[in-house]
């Protein structure tokens, strides 16, 4: 999905919230335990850590609980008061999602992108809209009860992280006695307390959420917050939690029938539906059969662009589009839509599409402050390691793609193409929970760099989050940005196809014209001080890269380069089978080059070699679906900000530091 040009976070004007019955019999449990206890003290330079000790003296809830649920929702960042995608605040991540958001867009249905980027069949621009949802369920409205409980107002408890954090404490104090357990020290005694501060309806979810924050506890954790704060967690290696406490919540038994997940997540099993409708259409995915009938190669990161509840309706529509996987913000829940060896409609361009699953992530690419939970970036890793393990795709950047790293299918597709989960989305960080940490490879005559900023400390401007033209809010960044030369005041690099009339690159948060992105690897075309070029786009690309705060690291591999004699060659949005494969009855589909050459003298780094493939599935019924694979071979490039193609008899093939 694409970021929007309206800010889905901007607040409406705080307003309070009536206190209800239920919540006032809440309170009351916890009367004995307040007394006359003084709120929290404003906080101040270094005392996070203190706001720990605090909250849990006030509460009589472990630190350790309180330092590892806290650390599972925001990594004891405090956002500086903005909130998350579900509407989140503050280091305990307390939600008040009736206040934070107000707008959300169904952002497959943007009419800029065909989700199937299937040219053999017409366009697929749905119109569907996302459906109002007035009732809030109790785990986007954690804010509210907890200024109830704590008798502090909703405004210091989004603002104030010590009050945030004695908000969390209060919260979990209450659960513990909503399950009738005691006010233990013992921190193996609050694991049905934990499950239930998570807010999931259902067991299974409760139950992985709480798990995490275990390990949390037994692994201990120790960062510097957004705030400059060094926050730490001791280990506590031999912690067993009570687990039995978790079946006297009254939580549902979640669908997890026929998912396929790993046993370390919470799954739901939420259909896409596969139906006939209007004059010989149907939605909202295909019948296939994969891996058998062909590989999966790719796993496609996105974000919603809208709220799970509503996002979550749109995909049981027919008429709608579909992916494989969505994974909830507040909890790390994941609702799986369309088996793996069916293809789904989501990344606009059908070879994509027929060899990747699509995983969606609650989120909003425009609102840099809008932040991702530690939960969901958890839950989304497993996910995306154990598919990566099932079927054989490499944890890399040339094969766990943003959906902005999609090429257009053929030049018209280009400017078109989405541009989520954007630079926002913690490349670094998520590889780390992948395990496979990004790292220099090589030394500085390897011939390639991997870019690689410092992500909090990466904070390159943007326009367009709100009002088009206008700033973004100054935020972490997993990219980079690149200059003609090697000077900041050089014109951006340019991109033809995205910008076709000549116009020049941007620095709106939309345009992927002049950006690489954490993790991509491309072969070193100069040097120069502090700044790196690349080749990119057929053109040399300079970035910063000083030595005190690098932004790449050096890294060796295989590149290609044009064949001899070849002055350039074409690059291509997709690997098609050449015209002679196709068999009697599937239509030839044109092998288009985009509007880019790869020049004589530049080199790629290659992300793998795939066959010339195209997976023919026009018809609801499957009885004339095809696999056509030629003889061609491709090899995928890193090529501008997206990958491409390239067909290997045009190229060479060597060694980057050669």
């Amino acid at each position: 999905m694409r970021g929007s040009t309206t800010d889905p976070h901007a607040p409406s004007g705080h307003r309070r919230t009536s206190r209800t019955a239920g919540a006032v019999a809440s309170a009351a449990l916890l009367l004995p335990l307040l007394g006359a206890a003084p709120a929290p003290e404003q906080n101040t330079p270094a005392a996070l850590q203190s706001a720990f000790a605090a909250a849990s003296a006030q509460y009589h809830v472990p630190r350790s609980v309180l330092l590892g649920v806290s650390y599972l929702q925001s990594r004891w960042d405090t956002h500086d008061g903005a909130p998350s995608v579900a509407g989140g605040y503050g280091p305990m991540h307390l939600t008040d999602a009736r206040t934070a958001i107000t707008t959300e867009a169904a952002h497959h249905g943007e009419a800029a992108e065909d989700a199937r980027g299937d040219q053999a069949r017409p366009a697929l621009l749905p119109t569907t809209q996302v459906p109002a949802d007035a009732q809030l369920p109790a785990r986007l409205k954690t804010l509210t009860r907890a200024a109830t409980l704590t008798g502090l107002p909703a405004e210091r408890l989004r603002t104030d992280p010590a009050a945030n954090i004695a908000g969390g404490a209060a919260l979990l104090a209450a659960a513990q006695q909503h399950l009738g357990e005691p006010l233990s020290a013992d921190p193996a005694d609050w694991y049905g307390a934990v499950a239930e501060f998570s807010g999931a309806d259902d067991t299974a979810t409760a139950a992985a959420y709480a798990n995490d924050v275990f390990a949390v506890l037994r692994e201990g954790e120790q960062r510097i917050t957004d705030t400059g704060e060094s926050v730490r967690l001791a280990a506590e290696p031999g912690l067993v939690p009570d687990t039995a406490q978790l079946g006297r919540a009254g939580l549902r038994a979640a669908d997890a029938d026929g998912t396929e997940c790993p046993r370390s997540v919470s799954c739901e099993w939420i259909p896409a539906p596969y139906a006939q409708f209007g004059d010989n259409d149907y939605g909202n995915h295909d019948l296939a059969d994969r891996p058998g009938a062909q590989r999966i190669r790719y796993i496609v990161v996105h974000d919603t662009e809208g709220q799970w509840d509503g996002v979550l309706k749109l995909i049981q529509d027919p008429t709608y589009v579909s992916w494989n996987y969505t994974v909830r913000s507040t909890d790390g829940l994941i609702a799986q839509h369309v088996k793996a060896k069916d293809v789904a409609w989501h990344a606009g361009n059908w070879y994509v599409n027929a060899a990747s699953v699509g995983v969606e992530h609650e989120g909003f690419l425009a609102s840099p402050d809008a932040w991702y939970t530690e939960a969901m970036y958890r839950s989304s890793a497993r996910l995306v390691r154990y598919l990566a393990g099932k079927y054989g795709i490499p944890l890399d950047r040339q094969h766990i793609l943003g959906h902005d790293n999609v090429p257009g299918p053929t030049s018209s597709y280009i400017p078109g193409m989405h541009t989520d989960p954007g630079p926002y989305w913690d490349w670094r960080h998520y590889f780390e929970l992948l395990g496979r940490p990004l790292h220099a490879t090589a030394g500085p005559k390897g011939g390639l760099v991997t870019i690689l900023p410092d992500y909090a400390a990466n904070q390159p401007p943007y326009t367009g989050c709100t009002t088009a033209g206008e700033p973004c809010a100054a935020h972490g960044s997993s990219e980079v940005r690149l200059y003609s030369a090697p000077d900041e005041s050089a014109p951006l690099i340019k991109d033809i196809g995205l910008h076709p009339k000549g116009g020049d690159s941007t620095i709106d948060v939309n345009d992927v014209g002049s950006r690489a992105s954490t993790g991509q690897r491309y072969a070193v075309a100069d040097r120069d001080g502090d700044w790196t070029a690349i080749w990119y786009l057929g053109q040399k690309a300079w970035f910063r890269n000083p030595k005190k705060q690098p932004t790449a690291v050096n890294a060796s591999g295989f590149v290609v380069t044009p064949g001899e004699g070849l002055t350039d060659i074409p690059v291509y949005g997709r690997a098609y089978p050449e015209k002679e494969a196709y068999p009697e009855g599937v239509p030839v589909q044109s092998v288009s080059p985009l509007p880019y050459r790869l020049p004589a003298g530049q080199r790629y780094a290659i992300g793998g070699v795939v066959p010339g493939e195209y997976y023919y599935s026009t018809t609801f019924t499957t009885d004339s679906h095809r696999v056509v694979t030629g003889k061609d071979l491709y090899y995928e490039i890193q090529f501008g900000h997206r990958v491409a193609f390239v067909r290997a008899a045009d190229v060479r093939v060597v060694p980057s530091a050669s």
